[in-house]
């Protein structure tokens, strides 16, 4: 207890996490709202072989959560996304990646409390209204958001023991209910003759499956193991449990949803499909698993489905209040930011992040009122987050050799410049106008940190280490321009394929000019040793 009290006064994180609960942050992020949309959206646009869709983004995703597991382990400390950037790219960088984390994280507990509303609004129809064709919040609903949110954070607020036990028997729930609906839909009305019906397993052909992959709520639903990373600075023993944790819980994740779109393609009947794969619906359009249980007949199976709408995307929504506060924390504690996020209350939790997040959240849900207005910025962004990593990999085992690694990715001279490429074509297949929107949030980063560091006495102002993030200027600029001209919602220019041969080939050449310019040594040890001294 003493020495839980001197860490509340250095402002320092407790460290009172286990395996279980960390396995179970990432896990339960990654079930969330995802799994209640993800398998209807996916089927939309791309039919059958939407199955495809959720075999690229789960390798994409699986791959980049293995290269964030060596450096969890060997760096666990909080907001862990944009420390790593940090240690290996400086000042600028780090605090370049940890706003875009922050833009993700900040946004995924009212994507969230949107998606539980949706769900209730079949019981409760004052939740929402329809504007322009799509359910939105009404003023009521979102006063009832307001009330979630708040939960969320008076929870989060009492400290990480609270938060991880809430979070566990939350989660147990979480997994209980897909893999229920997965049994009961094989074993009741599983028809094989589907996955060939109303056009054949391909009608959109390939770029309608790439293009359901980044923005129709596949990659978005398989997002979230960072979450374990973000909160290594509150692991009993992060070198040996956030590795464990971030690949247990994404390939677990990546199994159940790969078997819900199995179970939902196959459970359709013919009338469904009379008007094709794209014009697929059900009567309540934000319930396509309980319409489809309700069609079938099993209106328990729907009642349940309909409880578990709220419960599941209500605890993505509690991890994420915590996840995006202890991200202003890494901030603050770097001085990139006020000095005030980067300190805790008398329970450890870092308030003043909390309690922006809960500002911040209440803003979002007025210009998107909607789940699936949110779902691809909010996708892009977390992709933009992960996209660093890869080279951050290679670098800091160049810049420090010597550092613990409990778990070392394979073959990194090949999986690392691979998960950079795949990074670039998951932020490229979610289109132009979805990338100019996430590009324009990170500028809008820029004029915060100019504030930010405007009001610092000059003393006090981190070193920005700027010449060693320059890599990421051109690589944001041609992202930008190789979307505008490409042929996922751009101009058609560059041809379908040759836009993203053209991608990976840029994706290649930033990636190996970020390596020609390593950080000295000498800073990273420096960074690591004053992150290692604050955890």
């Amino acid at each position: 207890m003493a020495q839980q009290v001197h860490q509340a006064r250095e402002g320092r994180l407790r460290r009172e996490v286990g395996l279980v609960p960390l396995t179970f942050f990432s896990l339960g992020s990654i079930i969330g709202s995802g799994w209640l949309f993800g398998a209807l959206y996916a089927a939309q646009g791309a039919g059958p072989a939407s199955l495809i869709s959720w075999l690229v983004a789960g390798a994409g995703i699986v791959l980049l959560a293995v290269i964030h597991a060596e450096l969890g382990g060997a760096y666990p400390t909080a907001g862990g996304t944009a420390r790593f950037s940090h240690f290996a790219f400086g000042g600028l960088g780090g605090y370049t990646v940890g706003w875009v984390s922050w833009i993700y994280s900040v946004a995924l507990a009212p994507i969230e409390v949107e998606a539980a509303l949706q769900y209730a609004a079949n019981y409760l129809p004052w939740l929402m209204h329809t504007s322009g064709g799509t359910a939105v919040l009404s003023p009521a609903g979102y006063a009832v958001a307001a009330v979630l949110m708040l939960a969320f954070c008076v929870i989060n607020a009492k400290g990480v023991r609270l938060f991880a036990e809430t979070n566990t028997w939350t989660v147990w729930w979480k997994i209980a209910v897909p893999v229920l609906t997965i049994l009961v839909l094989l074993l009741v009305a599983f028809r094989p003759g589907n996955f060939t019906a109303a056009g054949g397993f391909a009608p959109e052909g390939l770029k309608g499956i790439l293009s359901v992959t980044a923005s129709s709520g596949v990659v978005f639903a398989l997002l979230g193991f960072e979450s374990a990373i973000q909160m290594a600075g509150e692991s009993r023993n992060p070198r040996r449990d956030v590795p464990t944790a971030v690949i247990t819980s994404t390939l677990l994740g990546v199994g159940v949803y790969l078997l819900l779109q199995v179970a939902f393609l196959g459970s359709l009947s013919f009338g469904d499909l009379e008007n094709g794969w794209a014009h697929l619906g059900f009567v309540g359009e934000f319930g396509p698993f309980a319409g489809l249980a309700s069609a079938l007949g099993l209106g328990w199976l729907a009642f349940v489905l309909y409880v578990d709408a709220v419960i599941s995307p209500a605890g993505t929504g509690l991890i994420y209040t915590g996840t995006q506060a202890r991200l202003l924390y890494a901030m603050g504690r770097d001085r990139f930011i006020p000095a005030s996020f980067g300190r805790v209350n008398g329970q450890g939790a870092p308030l003043a992040g909390i309690v922006c997040g809960f500002v911040i959240g209440m803003l979002i849900f007025l210009p998107f009122p909607s789940w699936k207005q949110l779902v691809g910025f909010v996708t892009s962004a977390a992709v933009l987050m992960y996209a660093p990593a890869p080279i951050a990999l290679v670098a800091l085992r160049r810049s420090d050799p010597d550092r613990p690694r409990p778990f070392r990715v394979p073959a990194a001279g090949v999986l690392a410049p691979l998960g950079f490429v795949m990074a670039s074509l998951l932020i490229f297949w979610a289109g132009w106008t979805t990338v100019w929107h996430l590009l324009a949030a990170v500028a809008i980063g820029a004029v915060v940190f100019t504030i930010s560091q405007a009001l610092l006495p000059a003393a006090d102002r981190p070193w920005l280490d700027w010449r060693w993030s320059l890599w990421m200027w051109p690589y944001f600029a041609g992202m930008a321009a190789l979307s505008y001209l490409g042929s996922f919602d751009g101009r058609g220019v560059l041809p379908f394929g040759w836009d993203m041969l053209a991608v990976t080939v840029f994706a290649l050449a930033i990636y190996a000019y970020a390596l020609s310019r390593p950080l000295p040594k000498r800073i990273v040890r420096q960074y690591v040793e004053e992150a290692d001294g604050n955890a």
